[in-house]
């Protein structure tokens, strides 16, 4: 049996490691993106470990989150990410143009390369046939110094599909359908490589959603074949010089193979508050809706919003409903405009919003108090819409311009003969004029630091025993926008660590940041899949801030658990689930010989209160050892880069 395109794609890269499930390996990093909530952070990051240029074949800053410049700072951000980008050699995309995975995946990607990127949706670009993972901001930040990224050597499910789509049923369909079988933890540890006909019928941004949204199940990353879809895409976007065939599927050796009848999917729609609690929208018929909008990165490309316009072609939106639509990118904006679906839209009552993420992190069009809010992004976490007592259902964009109109749940089904002349353009629109590359000699740029842009806090080494209170106790499934909401009133603090740092579990517990500060940090105690969710390190560094010295849960998603060892926090986990029931808040808690037990992997957790003691587990490698012991990856990085390393 062959090896699997994943296998052969990370085989390529390897710089270190063993290629057995579950092993630590680190790979070349051939490309690295950011966006504006977690960029500012990372370019700051990589200014410290002291190079002067990044060593990646391409770097790409993106402004995409929080464009909204009211009062100074998200400006200061953006004018400090525009001077960083050229003064280091990065790629810097202008608030306005788009969001990046959209934007990358029209103008960068490229089959069989690495891509990490500071964003959890970064595997979007598996849709090419790329390996493209997300991460947080140091790790982008030491990828652009060269370098390798540290990540478990993930098993390889074949996602066979077989049939095609009805016309009114999408890829959005797809991926929910896995979230329906799989659960939000269904993915870790694992890759999904996509295979078969199906597959083959699918264009590259309906593979987009399906990559993109893998994120949920907890798939360290998607991939797609690059095939003849790829081809035709890069053809039509002038890069078809970047394309190479890469094949999935039949005759290659894999851990797991599922399979995917696409003709038998019916409409979906993920519950709140869980991208996994997913029924068919005709469970939901006839339920009133006061808010619709679609959007992202995950639902807002060409194909996405032409089938919205065919919908709602000479109609009008229901007086009840609030409809916003916000387009994924100034190339796709531009063909509906020149083609007049933007007009069909417009015409119908629709908003149309800028081109950003908006909506999908709570940066406007917050649903109403207790309302009922259909989008097509990819979370529904409950409190991220930006109005904690919403219901936030995700669906297709064809299900959500069906519903807008209707003001309840239906499908787009009785618009299937509408739907089913679709054609991916042979041309896309192209303008680059809103990318600018950096300077070929970058030493005599000024970085533009505004005064809401504070430096790195100080990371102290781990001593060999801590001692402190549980500070909180929280349930399974703790988001990062649970830890850290991603609201606009917080986010324009994310160059700043002190001042976001006060916002650490606002919406769970308001006093935690001064019961951290009154106790000199101490423990957080947390159920399964702590950390789920957005890549944002601002959820690790922040408590690390307030003097978090350890998170003791019952299991933890993957970027979360690595960002929490990058800034020297300890991701502990239960041997036995029943003890995380014994320990409550305020509970005096204890780890000592740590220096002899962290590379034994034989922790004990003593409760001083209760005069207990708990045995531990972790899933650390060596090298994350080393890092925590250290204070932080950062540490290690500037130590090697003063070696000369």
């Amino acid at each position: 049996m062959a090896e699997n395109l994943t296998r052969r794609i990370i085989r390529s890269h390897l710089a270190a490691g063993d290629m057995t499930s579950g092993s630590e390996i680190a790979l070349r990093i051939d490309q690295t993106l950011t966006q504006d909530a977690t960029g500012t952070m990372a370019y700051l990051q990589f200014e410290s470990i002291g190079i002067p240029r990044v060593k990646t074949e391409l770097s790409v800053s993106y402004v995409d989150h929080n464009c909204l410049q009211v009062g100074f700072r998200n400006a200061d951000d953006h004018r400090f990410l525009q001077t960083v980008a050229d003064k280091y050699g990065i790629f810097y995309s202008k608030p306005g143009n788009g969001i990046c995975h959209q934007l990358h995946m029209e103008r960068f990607g490229v089959p069989g390369k690495t891509l990490l990127g500071s964003d959890s949706h970064t595997p979007h670009a598996g849709c090419l046939g790329m390996l493209a993972m997300g991460a947080g901001g140091l790790d982008i930040a030491l990828a652009m110094a060269g370098h390798p990224f540290h990540v478990k050597m993930p098993k390889v499910v074949n996602v066979r599909l077989i049939g095609k789509l009805k016309p009114y049923v999408a890829a959005k369909d797809v991926i929910l359908e896995l979230l329906r079988r799989f659960s939000v933890k269904g993915g870790v540890g694992k890759v999904f490589e996509y295979s078969g006909p199906g597959a083959a019928s699918l264009t590259v941004p309906q593979r987009a959603t399906i990559c993109n949204m893998g994120a949920e199940l907890g798939l360290t990353t998607s991939i797609f074949p690059a095939d003849e879809q790829t081809r035709r895409f890069l053809k039509a976007e002038g890069r078809e010089e970047s394309f190479r065939e890469l094949s999935t599927g039949e005759g290659m050796e894999y851990d797991e193979t599922v399979e995917v009848d696409l003709s038998s999917l019916e409409p979906l729609v993920a519950q709140p508050h869980m991208p996994d609690r997913v029924v068919p929208v005709t469970e939901l018929v006839g339920k009133k809706v006061n808010q619709v909008w679609v959007g992202s990165c995950t639902n807002a490309n060409y194909h996405d919003i032409v089938s919205v316009a065919k919908i709602l072609k000479g109609r009008h939106v229901h007086p009840d409903v609030s409809f916003s639509v916000s387009v994924a990118s100034r190339q796709v904006l531009h063909m509906l405009a020149e083609e007049g679906y933007l007009g069909d839209i417009i015409d119908a009552g629709t908003r149309i919003l800028e081109l950003t993420c908006g909506p999908c992190g709570g940066n406007g069009q917050a649903p109403c108090s207790g309302g009922v809010s259909v989008r097509t992004n990819n979370r529904n976490f409950q409190g991220r819409s930006g109005t904690k007592d919403a219901g936030v259902y995700l669906v297709s964009p064809e299900t959500a311009a069906a519903t807008a109109l209707a003001g309840t749940f239906v499908t787009a089904a009785e618009y299937a003969e509408q739907l089913s002349d679709y054609r991916e353009p042979e041309h896309y629109y192209v303008d680059d004029s809103m990318i600018y590359a950096p300077s070929a000699d970058g030493s005599k740029v000024e970085v533009l630091k505004g005064p809401n842009i504070k430096g790195l806090p100080d990371f102290t080494p781990l001593p060999d025993r801590i001692r402190g209170e549980a500070v909180i106790r929280v349930e399974d499934n703790i988001s990062t926008d649970h830890i850290i909401p991603a609201l606009p009133e917080i986010a324009m603090y994310r160059s700043n660590i002190p001042a976001i740092s006060q916002f650490v579990f606002h919406g769970v517990d308001p006093a935690f940041a001064g019961r951290c500060q009154e106790k000199q940090g101490g423990f957080i105690i947390a159920g399964k899949n702590y950390g789920q969710g957005s890549s944002r390190e601002h959820a690790a560094l922040a408590p690390r801030y307030l003097g978090i010295k350890a998170v003791i849960a019952i299991s933890f998603a993957r970027i979360h658990s690595q960002n929490l060892a990058n800034f020297g926090i300890l991701p502990l986990e239960f041997v036995d689930e029943t003890d995380y029931l014994r320990i409550a808040q305020g509970d005096v808690l204890e780890l000592s010989g740590l220096y002899q037990g962290l590379p034994e992997n034989t922790i004990v957790l003593k409760n001083c209160t209760k005069n207990e003691e708990y045995p531990l587990t972790h899933h650390l490698s060596d090298y994350q050892i080393r890092s925590i012991r250290a204070g932080s990856v950062l540490t290690l990085a500037a130590r090697a880069t003063e070696r000369g390393d």
